[in-house]
């Protein structure tokens, strides 16, 4: 190792030694399908409230079934554990008036953060009656909610050009949006410059770095591929060879990760939301490494 290359190392080090505990994490699970996937779903929802997460978040469903689901994990989360449960919902697959029924009770039960989308569109379908910044001024509308909202550093797969993706991000904050949510990426440049592109944009919400800590390369690169996420060539090459190596995996997974959340400290990111997949290890390792210390 080069003296050059020990030195950046230790300075990226001791900018996280020196955050002191001064970040946010929040974490993503979606509803389990299955009674293990359950177990393992608050398995991992108990070890990472340890980490006082500023919130977690659940994903939704375009259906009632998983819809419901969701409803009810998030009410369990907030009344089990006592932290801030913010449900993903959509509004493609809704009408106006239901969605203002779901979120009456959202409200009335105590959940005061959403996580607003579009939502993914059916196939052959003709152009939404409603979009997310419509959904966020209709939650507005119906009380004070923490509304959360989602960017895309490396440009949505539907919007016809990287400014108006970015425009549009610019409609959902002006309709009343509090911050924004990344997808996840594997460039740390992309982030910072689209960061930047957001400054120069008049967006002046926190712009939170989404993280995937991977350790199954080959689902990771099925999420990537349709959602116009780009694979570094390294990447592919650090998990060629793995398939049947879970415990290597994991260890790269960890290793990326670990230096992607210390550039971006260094470059003043305080915010962290991590895509858990509902296991808790990764993302515990990754919290730690951060600074961030369990509370019984």
């Amino acid at each position: 190792m080069g003296y050059s290359h020990a030195s950046h190392l230790d300075a990226l080090n001791q900018n996280l030694s020196d955050l002191n505990g001064d970040i946010n994490v929040s974490f993503e699970f979606f509803p389990p399908s299955t009674e293990s996937m359950e177990q393992t779903l608050w398995a991992s929802v108990q070890r990472l409230k340890t980490l006082q997460p500023k919130f977690v978040s659940v994903t939704y469903g375009a259906n009632s079934g998983e819809r419901d689901r969701t409803h009810s994990i998030v009410k369990s989360i907030k009344q089990e554990t006592g932290i801030e449960a913010a449900p993903h919902l959509t509004c493609i697959d809704a009408s106006r008036d239901e969605l203002k029924t779901i979120a009456r009770d959202y409200w009335e039960s105590g959940i005061r953060h959403i996580v607003a989308l579009r939502g993914d569109l059916p196939e052959k379908s003709q152009k939404p009656d409603m979009y997310a910044s419509d959904l966020v001024e209709l939650l507005k509308g119906e009380a004070d909610f923490d509304i959360s909202v989602a960017a895309y550093p490396e440009v949505h797969p539907e919007a016809k050009s990287a400014q108006a993706d970015l425009i549009n991000l610019k409609r959902k904050v002006d309709a009343g949006a509090n911050r924004a949510i990344t997808q996840f990426f594997f460039d740390v440049e992309s982030y910072l410059r689209f960061r930047d592109r957001c400054v120069a944009a008049g967006i002046d919400v926190e712009i939170i770095p989404g993280i995937l800590p991977v350790s199954n390369f080959k689902q990771a690169s099925k999420f990537a591929k349709m959602t116009n996420v780009r694979i570094p060539h390294w990447m592919n090459k650090q998990y060629d060879g793995l398939e049947d190596d879970p415990v290597t995996r994991q260890m790269v997974g960890a290793s990326n990760a670990i230096d992607m959340v210390r550039v971006l400290s260094r470059e003043g990111v305080k915010d962290f939301h991590f895509y858990t997949l509902n296991r808790a290890e990764l993302t515990y390792a990754l919290c730690h490494t951060l600074g961030i210390r369990p509370t019984l």
